[in-house]
């Protein structure tokens, strides 16, 4: 296995560079992968088959240009934090062990926000000095099926009331407590529920990475009126949102949904296993209308509004290639 060695970054060049007025610098995807050019490639063809998701394209060109070039910008932060944190040591003359760096990946279903995780994760646990990197996806924090019955919410899964809000706060807030070990409910996509009594161990990582929907979600008005409440982003320390238009996201997931028909939804055991023998016609149908009206407006009205709270935002275009990289402004 090789692991990333180059502690430098190229300087970006003007060209494809747009910084001024957004509070973000606009890079288009050949500026931004020159930031990667030094740093050689820690992944083979055979991992990145291992690691991306049904439907998503993306190749060892992607993985050079897009995602080594963020791993390294990724590095830095944590470095950088480690600096701050040693300061606040010897300013305060005492501090605990230093927290996990908390990143959150967000954005819409069927957009490649998994595939961008498992990326992130392989990558950052190849750069020296932080070599423990665990990943935790939020599904796990969605109610279960009986409980979502119980409240009219099946149709609304995914949407922000559907999830233990609660339950995964205290998670963040555990884990960036500095707990010894915190536990994850487990979500299987096979069953489309929590696996009861199954939990993930997360031991103080040296990066946790957080996928989810809605984990840049502010936090609700509290119900004293008294201000708002703590909300899983304020403990995230840098965000990468997964973006596309929406109109090529329901493509995608039209286009995953007819795959799945061929391949897991065929598994006796799927919740999905009577859209197996659908033909074709139908099938696209049934897809468009579970886009329509669950997936597409809970992209419109709760995923899409916190593109803007991201630190950095992946543009895709319609072949799924990322085209664009816009990177917030310290």
């Amino acid at each position: 296995m090789s692991r990333l060695t180059s502690d430098r970054v190229a300087a970006a060049p003007s060209n494809g560079v747009r910084s001024s007025p957004s509070p973000y610098v606009d890079f288009d995807r050949a500026s931004w992968s020159r930031l990667g050019e030094s740093i050689a490639l820690p992944l083979t063809a055979d991992e990145l088959e291992q690691i991306r998701s049904l439907g998503d394209e993306v190749d060892l060109a992607e993985v050079r240009e897009v995602y080594l070039p963020l791993s390294r910008l990724l590095n830095l932060h944590v470095q950088e934090g480690g600096r701050l944190y040693r300061a606040y040591r010897t300013f305060l003359g005492h501090q605990p062990a230093r927290t996990p760096f908390v990143i959150g990946i967000a954005g819409s279903v069927s957009v490649g926000k998994s595939t961008t995780a498992r990326l992130l994760r392989t990558l950052l646990a190849r750069w020296p000095h932080h070599p423990r990197v665990e990943l935790i996806t939020t599904d796990g924090f969605l109610h279960p099926n009986a409980e979502l019955e119980r409240r009219g919410l099946m149709t609304r899964k995914g949407f922000p009331e559907s999830y233990d809000r609660r339950a995964l706060l205290r998670f963040v807030t555990e884990v960036k407590g500095g707990k010894d070990e915190v536990r994850a409910p487990v979500y299987s996509h096979l069953t489309y529920d929590i696996v009861p009594d199954r939990t993930a161990a997360v031991r103080r990582p040296d990066i946790l990475l957080l996928e989810g929907l809605n984990v840049l979600q502010p936090a609700p008005p509290s119900r004293e009126g008294r201000g708002s409440s703590l909300a899983v982003s304020d403990f995230i320390d840098f965000s990468v949102y997964v973006d596309a238009l929406a109109e090529d996201v329901r493509s995608w997931y039209i286009d995953r949904f007819l795959r799945l028909r061929e391949t897991a939804f065929r598994d006796p055991a799927s919740y999905f296993r009577r859209y197996a023998d659908l033909d074709t016609p139908a099938a696209i149908r049934r897809a468009e209308q579970l886009w329509d009206e669950i997936n597409g407006p809970n992209l419109r009205h709760n995923i899409a509004p916190t593109r803007g709270r991201a630190t950095l935002v992946l543009t895709k275009g319609r072949d799924h290639a990322v085209t664009r990289i816009r990177l917030r402004k310290l």
